[in-house]
């Protein structure tokens, strides 16, 4: 069964709840851009996520480029985000791995 994607109220409480983290609304996505110590950081950072979207079995879109990572999050099969989407940002938003250069 699909997971409901958020209605316009609920995403916008969500979103609340999401402030300050550097998670923000994108075309049907909540996207976060992390800057980390080079690319060995970003590569560590990356699979710090890797290990919170497997533990959700719920799995970002990640771009990475040098020091820099971009995480999209948005659930594919439901057409939107769901609460899925929003419990798997605030796990990555609380990470501390001591890569990320913008926490």
């Amino acid at each position: 069964m699909r997971d409901p994607v958020l209605t316009p109220a609920e995403l916008s409480q969500a979103l609340n709840g999401l402030e300050g983290t550097g998670w923000a609304h994108q075309d049907d996505q909540l996207v976060r851009t992390t800057k980390c110590q080079g690319f060995a950081g970003a590569l560590a950072y990356v699979n710090a996520v890797g290990a919170l979207a497997e533990a959700a079995d719920h799995h970002p879109d990640i771009d990475i480029r040098w020091n820099t990572v971009t995480l999209a999050l948005t659930t594919h099969d439901s057409g939107g985000i769901t609460r899925r989407d929003v419990e798997l940002a605030t796990e990555i938003a609380a990470l501390r791995d001591g890569h990320s250069t913008d926490k």
